[in-house]
C-alpha cells in the first residue's frame, strides 16, 4: 500500500514511536532528526560522528531483511539508475516509510535537477500507484535549488510528492515517447507574457 501523506505527518508519527529503528538513506547532510541509521554514498561518518553511519558501496542496501521500522528515501529515488532494484530494497529493508519526490513541475523548473535526476514521478490516485518514466525536459530551467524552495513554503503540493507506504510500494516503470512532447521555450513564455502586459496597458 502507498497513498500521499505529508512530511508534517510522517514527523508527527516518528516522533510518537522514539523506539522505532529508522533509516534515512541517500539524505547527505540532512538526515532526519529521529533517524537512527544514516546511510549515504558519500561517506559522511566525520559529519555524522554522534550517529549511526553506513557508507553504501553496492547497489544492494547492507542491511538485513526487515531490519527497520521506517525507511526514509527523500528526493533519491529520481537519481537512481536501477529504480526497480531501489524500490525492492526499500521494500526488502523495512516495514514501512516515506518517499519524498519532486514533481514534473518541480524537476523541469530547477537548474541542478536537469543533469542529475534520471526519471519523472507521477501519481496515480485512482490506483494508490506510482508512475515512474524516463526524464524529458519540456523546458529549460528558471531556478535555483534554494529559490524553489522559498516557492515550495507557498506551492509545495505544486513541487513535491510526499508518499507513506506500508508492506509494499505498488509502481510502474512507463515508456513514453519524447517526440510526442512539444519543448516549451521560455523566450515565446516571455513573447506571451509581454503581449498580455502590452495589451492591459494600451486599454
Amino acid at each position: 500500500m502507498i497513498k500521499r501523506s505529508s512530511k508534517k505527518f510522517i514527523d508527527h508519527l516518528l516522533n510518537k514511536n522514539p523506539n522505532w529503528k529508522i533509516l534515512d538513506i541517500g539524505c547527505g547532510y540532512t538526515a532526519h532528526k529521529n533517524a537512527t541509521v544514516i546511510c549515504d554514498i558519500q561517506d559522511l561518518s566525520s559529519f555524522y560522528k554522534d550517529r549511526n553511519f553506513t557508507k553504501l558501496n553496492d547497489k544492494t542496501l547492507p542491511f538485513k531483511d526487515k531490519e527497520f521500522d521506517f525507511v526514509i528515501a527523500s528526493h533519491v529515488i529520481e537519481h537512481v539508475e536501477d529504480v526497480d532494484f531501489f524500490i525492492k530494497e526499500l521494500e526488502r529493508v523495512s516495514l514501512k516509510g516515506y518517499i519524498e519526490l519532486p514533481t514534473i513541475l518541480e524537476d523541469n523548473l530547477v537548474f541542478e535537477n536537469k543533469k542529475d535526476h534520471l526519471w519523472h514521478m507521477e501519481f496515480d490516485d485512482d490506483n494508490n500507484k506510482l508512475i515512474i518514466s524516463k526524464k524529458i525536459q519540456f523546458l529549460e530551467p528558471v531556478l535555483t535549488v534554494s529559490s524553489s524552495k522559498k516557492f515550495s513554503k507557498y506551492f509545495r503540493q505544486s513541487l513535491v510528492l510526499e508518499l507513506f507506504w506500508e508492506k509494499s510500494i505498488e509502481f510502474n516503470i512507463v515508456e513514453k515517447n519524447i517526440h510526442d512532447y512539444e519543448k516549451i521555450s521560455r523566450l515565446s513564455l516571455v513573447r506571451k507574457f509581454l503581449s498580455k502586459l502590452f495589451r492591459n496597458i494600451i486599454r
